[in-house]
């Protein structure tokens, strides 16, 4: 599974603590995902997901 970060991240780094193998942040201050297929970190993906305080994180095929 892929992960992609909408507009609306506030820059919270939630995500980026939960699941750094996914998660990074910006020059810009808010979270961007790995292009690549998340790999042994799908846990830790989903839970970052569901944690967004802003629903900024969404799922990608």
């Amino acid at each position: 599974m892929k992960y992609f970060v909408n507009e609306t991240c506030i820059g919270c780094g939630l995500c980026t603590e939960l699941c750094p193998e996914v998660f990074r942040m910006t020059e810009e201050g808010v979270a961007e995902a790995t292009e690549q297929e998340v790999s042994g970190a799908e846990e830790a993906a989903k839970e970052a997901l569901e944690s967004c305080p802003v629903s900024a994180i969404e799922e990608k095929e």
